[in-house]
């Protein structure tokens, strides 16, 4: 990310948002009355437009051909990441911790969340930005921002700082971010999770490392890769699928569900399903 820039991925996930909340009620996947505030220029433009059906659907077949796979990818797994956090407060959860947020609008959003401590954790340019969209809102209490550079510094610091609570069950949701990070700052931040009572869960999306080593292998994938290098958003690690329940054991966390793009678009949109981003998965974690 630009240094004095927010980030242009998470401004592309809320224009899907935002499409999708075009949709008739009965057909979308999920509805975010906040997306459409985080967009800028021609994307604030289009997602207005975009309440008209023949629009939405020239402005879907435009995205698709620009960056195959991702609109599906990125709309279906957020609604099996709200599934996921909606059954874990089922399941006792009492604090939600979304790193990395962006522009994430659970908190607000999600029904099921009730007067659950939602706390979010992002990098300063993209949190600035967000809380300034969110000026004329009405942000409930239980809502804490906090900023962070993954890179650069350190979860135990700012926990100290303001004296985050372990002791409660917590859904940490992780959307978004692996992707971004150094091997170093992936292994602190599973540490840092490490410290929630057991029950506490974590969700959390990673590339299949093999996109990192053979983009050719998959559909857009060589030509996805020279982008977000060329948005200074470059992706730097994946985990291999197979090691990663070994790898979260020594974490203390048992591995529930992991699932790509093929499967979660097929679970929750089969008649809209592409081809493209099937390296992208979710991932979903219980503390031991």
């Amino acid at each position: 990310m630009k240094a004095t820039a927010t980030s242009k991925t998470a401004q592309y996930m809320a224009l899907f948002r935002a499409l999708e909340t075009t949709r008739p009620k009965e057909k979308r996947l999920f509805t975010d009355n906040y997306a459409h505030l985080f967009l800028s220029g021609s994307l604030k433009i289009w997602a207005w437009l975009c309440r008209l059906s023949p629009v939405r659907t020239l402005a879907e077949r435009i995205i698709r051909k620009k960056i195959p796979g991702a609109y599906t990818s990125g709309i279906a797994r957020t609604r099996y990441i709200d599934d996921l956090l909606n059954d874990a407060v089922q399941h006792g959860v009492e604090q939600v911790m979304i790193l990395g947020a962006g522009f994430d609008t659970r908190g607000f959003r999600l029904s099921s969340l009730g007067n659950v401590p939602v706390i979010e954790i992002d990098h300063p340019n993209t949190a600035r930005f967000k809380l300034t969209k969110l000026r004329n809102k009405k942000i409930p209490s239980r809502i804490r921002f906090y900023q962070i550079d993954f890179n650069k510094q350190s979860l135990d610091q700012l926990s100290a700082m303001h004296h985050f609570d372990f002791s409660r069950p917590t859904a940490v949701i992780w959307e978004g971010v692996t992707n971004y990070l150094s091997p170093e700052a992936i292994d602190n931040t599973f540490a840092f999770i490490r410290r929630f009572k057991s029950g506490s869960c974590i969700i959390f999306t990673y590339i299949d490392k093999k996109v990192l080593e053979t983009p050719a292998a998959y559909t857009g994938g060589e030509k996805l890769l020279q982008d977000v290098s060329a948005l200074e958003e470059k992706w730097t690690f994946g985990f291999r699928p197979e090691e990663l329940k070994d790898y979260l054991l020594s974490f203390d966390l048992e591995l529930l569900e992991d699932m790509g793009a093929a499967a979660y678009r097929q679970r929750y949109m089969p008649d809209r399903s592409e081809e493209g981003y099937e390296f992208y998965r979710v991932a979903y974690a219980r503390k031991k």
